[in-house]
């Protein structure tokens, strides 16, 4: 029997539209209104959708004037600052492909990923690559910084230098050219970039913005965005959703508690953008008394990571704002369901209904279709899911077969409709709502002289959600110690990002593998 289903539609037509037309039709249309608050600057800097418009497009005829070419990767580095979106709007209008890092990484992660996405340019500041040697990358051509110099740098101002750079006409269409490179590890394995076209942004776009809806965004909404814009949940269902829809997004270069709560008052934010660990610390500032009492925040949203009912009924309950729980990842662009705020829908810790325009089966171990009640893997498609992982066919066939996306997530449907996500297959950790490769920090720690073999699963956190724990067999099994424990988590959090870092190393004799040599994930988190 079919799911009952929302009359859920697209906010607009999305054929034949690229990424940034649809930004520029908003400062059009917006023209006077604020698009962008940055909090990061002193003062507090205010940009309107017309001077929006303007900004992309001279900073667009800057990287043409500058030699970039249509269909080359720029990569962009940065925390949650105006230049970010401007950069990343300007790289797409010029005809380029923009690859997204996190401004967290360490040097190794850095080049890895330009170095794979064959980024010719790259807009950071000198605090974001200060100690890094960027240098000897095949394709890189030119680095700007926004606020700081740095050596051998440009700096980004000269962008926004008036030019005659004729802008390029499109040569393939929405469907085909790509307007994100984001890196993920997809259900496993190493980081690998996620070709999302710009019809897939903007429709995914236009699905999240859900016209009608009580969770749906409107053109007098105030957003408070603290997520990374380099994370597909701040680009697409923060940054790009929040501009087409016509609505104001404040900028926090991070998350600080107290700094939200006084945020939220000064810009009398209407739509929180939140995740559990976020949402949890917000609740703890409720207790102390921090957070405003008096505030005009009519919603909130919640995705990246599972949402406990108990977080988020004690959230609203101290606040009184009530949380629409969400889906996807980065290779649905990210969205494929969203939750509801009305009344005979509102179940907090409920996925909600499919996006509109997205089919959802649930499959058995054998791949034939399951009890909806009774669950099984989400298998999904629709116009936002992805080309494929680039230069990784194999990987892109692993969860793409015949136009239906493999998930890795095992869901259950209820008799309303709503989905709800009961358990996961896939190797992924999520940290705060920051997915760890365990084969990244694996293939770290066997650069280790005392490591012969490794294996990394995720225990279960009250605070992160999951934490990365190494099993490690050493090739002096004498050597186990506190000490060995902690030069082996400092060796990763050198090299990598700190939330990918192992909390915990449990000195074991072997890593149980299959006969294959594939690591037996589920036998190490028994050990737990």
């Amino acid at each position: 029997m079919a799911a009952m289903q929302p009359a859920r539609r697209l906010y607009a037509d999305p054929a034949g539209l690229f990424l940034h037309q649809a930004i520029l039709n908003s400062c059009q249309r917006f023209a006077a209104k604020t698009a962008l608050v940055d909090t990061s600057t002193n003062p507090v800097r205010h940009i309107s959708y017309g001077e929006y418009g303007e900004l992309v497009e001279r900073v667009a005829r800057g990287l043409i004037a500058a030699g970039l070419q249509p269909g080359e990767v720029i990569g962009i580095f940065l925390w949650n600052c105006w230049e970010f979106p401007v950069a990343y709007h300007a790289a797409t209008l010029a005809g380029a492909i923009p690859t997204l890092l996190n401004p967290s990484y360490r040097e190794r992660e850095v080049r890895y990923q330009l170095e794979t996405a064959d980024a010719v340019m790259l807009i950071t500041d000198a605090a974001q690559i200060a100690g890094m040697n960027v240098s000897g990358l095949p394709k890189l051509r030119r680095i700007y910084t926004t606020r700081a110099a740095a050596p051998s740098t440009f700096w980004f101002s000269e962008l926004l230098a008036t030019n005659s750079a004729t802008l390029p006409a499109p040569a393939q269409s929405p469907e085909e050219s790509l307007a994100a490179l984001p890196f993920s590890s997809g259900t496993t394995g190493m980081p690998k970039g996620v070709m999302l076209t710009h019809f897939n942004l903007v429709v995914n776009a236009y699905q999240t913005i859900r016209p009608g809806e009580e969770a749906g965004y409107r053109a007098g909404d105030i957003f408070l965005c603290f997520l990374p814009l380099y994370h597909i949940y701040g680009l697409n269902v923060i940054l790009n959703s929040v501009l087409a829809s016509g609505g104001c997004l404040v900028l926090m270069p991070r998350f600080d508690p107290q700094r939200v709560c006084e945020v939220i008052s000064q810009q009398q934010i209407t739509y929180l953008m939140l995740v559990p660990p976020a949402m949890n610390a917000l609740s703890h500032a409720a207790e102390e008394g921090c957070f405003p009492k008096e505030h005009s925040v009519r919603a909130a949203k919640c995705g990246a990571a599972p949402l406990g009912r108990p977080v988020a009924e004690r959230f609203t309950n101290l606040t009184g704002i009530r949380v629409a729980e969400g889906y996807g990842m980065t290779e649905a662009s990210p969205v494929t369901h969203l939750g509801f705020l009305e009344p005979e829908l509102y179940m907090p810790d409920s996925i909600g209904h499919p996006a509109a325009q997205t089919e959802c089966r649930m499959v058995d171990e054998a791949g034939n279709d399951a009890d909806p009640e009774r669950g099984g893997e989400l298998v999904m498609r629709g116009p936002q899911f992805m080309l494929g992982y680039w230069k990784s066919p194999q990987a892109t066939n692993e969860v793409l077969r015949d136009g239906w996306y493999w998930s890795g997530d095992v869901a259950r449907r209820d008799e309303r409709g709503l989905y709800y996500i009961v358990d996961r297959r896939k190797e992924m950790i999520k940290y705060k709502g920051f997915a760890v490769a365990p084969a990244e920090v694996e293939a770290l720690l066997m650069e280790h002289p005392a490591v012969r073999d490794c294996g990394i699963v995720g225990a279960a956190d009250s605070a992160a959600g999951e934490i990365p724990i190494a099993f490690v067999v050493l090739r002096q099994p004498e050597q186990a110690s506190a000490k060995m424990e902690s030069e082996l988590c400092g060796y990763v959090g050198e090299r990598l990002v700190s939330y990918k870092q192992p909390r915990r190393v449990r000195f074991v004799e072997a890593i149980p593998r299959n006969p294959s040599g594939k690591i037996l994930r589920r036998e190490l988190r028994a050990m737990l």
